[in-house]
């Protein structure tokens, strides 16, 4: 077994990336990831790797751009207004079928808002974020661990489809610390593929393009029928999520990130008075579980929905369960983070302090 080594979330992200085999690094600093860029600067120095902190969000999004087009694994990270910055980037990288990986530590907003963890950015990273018709993979850690783990996943999954990855986390996530294990061998960079698409000169092979529009008539519609299908591969091929104790349940929680650890506290509370609650967890917030959270609608009929925001992952959990259940809320926005003790209220004001439905 891997030593555990006790790790805050931001710089286990930052050992994910290097350990993923990613050498190029480009951000600006904004709280509350701060601590990424600033451990990067040191990692990437060690490794080899390429570290540059850009004059903005803007800045660095589009040199991402060019180091994935060159065919090397690139990262950016910010918190929530930098990220609404490289929105039109990101819409340039999608278009042109290239993977990045971009970290959002999401702070309360919106606006400037303020530099607490809050999950409102949800539907900037599930829905694309910018302009045109695109997605990106999401995934959302629930655990430093994971926040060690999902860069791979997000590397292999974004190379794999030819697509931006976004990993969300919350403020809290980034700043916790907890005990950690170097789960899998480090990626050597140099042992990596070149990817198809990669521009790496044309010496001994044929003339690669890499751009994100064509001017010929019914051209652009064409690629983008493409593009959708590889979206609906990616909906049936890559749903990641976890269920805790809701084959027996009478109500399910649905909640990532930190709204999930708290969520997980009031399921063990509930269990211990005799009601059988249960947590339902998205892992992949696009594609998200619909199929699976609405089989689960087929047994349970009461769901709970908790965000840190003013109701977001909401939506999609309604469209999943599509009126087999009710659908209830109890949200935190601006920074406001729930408590175990106001979401073991809410479970007992909907089951009855009996426990039962």
């Amino acid at each position: 077994m891997a030593e555990k080594v006790l790790m805050r979330g931001n710089h286990a992200i930052v050992e994910g990336v290097i350990h993923a085999g990613c050498r190029f690094f480009a951000g600006y600093p904004i709280t509350p990831q701060n601590e990424i860029p600033e451990h990067m600067s040191v990692r990437m120095n060690e490794v080899g790797g390429v570290f540059l902190q850009t004059e903005s969000e803007i800045g660095a999004i589009n040199m991402l751009f060019g180091a994935s087009a060159a065919g090397r694994r690139a990262m950016t990270s910010s918190s929530s207004p930098g990220i609404s910055l490289m929105q039109e980037a990101l819409s340039y990288i999608a278009g042109s079928d290239v993977p990045v990986l971009v970290v959002n530590i999401v702070r309360g907003g919106p606006g400037l808002g303020n530099i607490a963890p809050a999950q409102s950015d949800y539907f900037q990273s599930t829905r694309g974020g910018g302009h045109g018709d695109y997605y990106t993979i999401c995934l959302a850690p629930y655990s430093v661990q994971e926040m060690f783990e999902f860069p791979r996943l997000a590397f292999e999954l974004g190379e794999k489809y030819r697509i931006p990855v976004v990993i969300l986390a919350d403020g809290l996530l980034g700043q916790m610390m907890e005990p950690m294990e170097y789960t899998y061998q480090a990626v050597d960079p140099v042992g990596l593929p070149e990817p198809e698409w990669a521009l790496s000169g044309c010496a001994g092979r044929g003339r690669r393009v890499v751009r994100s529009y064509d001017l010929r008539p019914g051209k652009l519609e064409e690629w983008n029928w493409k593009r959708a299908e590889r979206y609906d591969l990616i909906r049936k091929q890559e749903v990641r999520y976890d269920a805790k104790s809701c084959d027996d349940a009478d109500l399910a929680i649905v909640a990532y990130g930190t709204s999930a650890r708290v969520a997980m506290a009031a399921v063990r509370q509930a269990r211990q008075k005799g009601i059988r609650a249960g947590l339902f967890r998205p892992v992949t917030l696009w594609p998200f579980p619909r199929k699976e959270l609405g089989q689960l609608a087929d047994r349970i009929k009461k769901f709970l929905v908790v965000e840190m925001s003013m109701g977001q992952m909401i939506e999609d959990v309604q469209l999943s369960i599509c009126g087999k259940a009710e659908v209830s809320f109890h949200g935190r926005p601006g920074g406001g983070v729930p408590t175990t003790a106001e979401v073991m209220g809410k479970i007992e004001a909907l089951v009855g302090q009996g426990g039962r439905v």
